[in-house]
């Protein structure tokens, strides 16, 4: 009786020595797919806010927001999303360089030249005009969003133009901010 224990044993030990390398081969595989969708939801949520600045210009003519909140209070955005890279959510937001040549005509506007403020800082940004968000994520994206491989330069913002990537100033690279 006891060579049968044994033998129930050793069928034991090698299935569980056997799930172990499943698990083993699974977990990458999982994580991957975990941050593709990551990937997915963070274009979807940037494109919400760009949504969100269109509605306000649709409003307010010739201005844009100077808070999220104020997207929310206009009903241009039902909820503020996270960002979903980072563990804080905090967005990066997008300013339109004071010194860049910004055109409008109608509905659109073309920017050379973009101001990058982390969301913490937006209140010590004189006259802020929101129009857009980046993430704050440094890390390398497995998908190529608009020719970028990290996620800090996946641009999502008020008539961004998808063939020519703007110059990217961050905030306190120049004494003028």
């Amino acid at each position: 009786m006891h060579r049968k224990e044994g033998y129930v044993l050793i069928i034991l030990l090698i299935a569980i020595f056997v799930m172990s390398i499943g698990l083993l081969v699974a977990i990458p595989v999982w994580e991957t797919q975990i941050q593709r969708e990551k990937e997915k939801e963070l274009i979807f949520r940037g494109k919400q806010y760009v949504e969100a600045i269109r509605l306000f210009q649709t409003k307010h003519p010739g201005s844009f927001p100077k808070s999220f909140d104020e997207l929310v209070e206009e009903k241009c955005i039902r909820k503020l999303f996270p960002d979903p890279m980072t563990k804080d959510g905090e967005w990066n937001i997008i300013l339109p360089y004071s010194g860049s040549s910004s055109r409008r005509r109608g509905a659109t506007t073309q920017t050379n030249k973009i101001l990058v403020v982390p969301q913490s800082a937006l209140s010590s940004v004189q006259n802020p005009q929101i129009i857009g968000v980046v993430s704050s994520s440094t890390k390398s994206s497995f998908k190529i969003y608009l020719e970028q491989e990290t996620y800090d330069q996946w641009l999502f913002f008020y008539g961004q133009d998808p063939q020519s990537m703007p110059e990217i100033v961050y905030y306190g690279e120049d004494k003028r901010d």
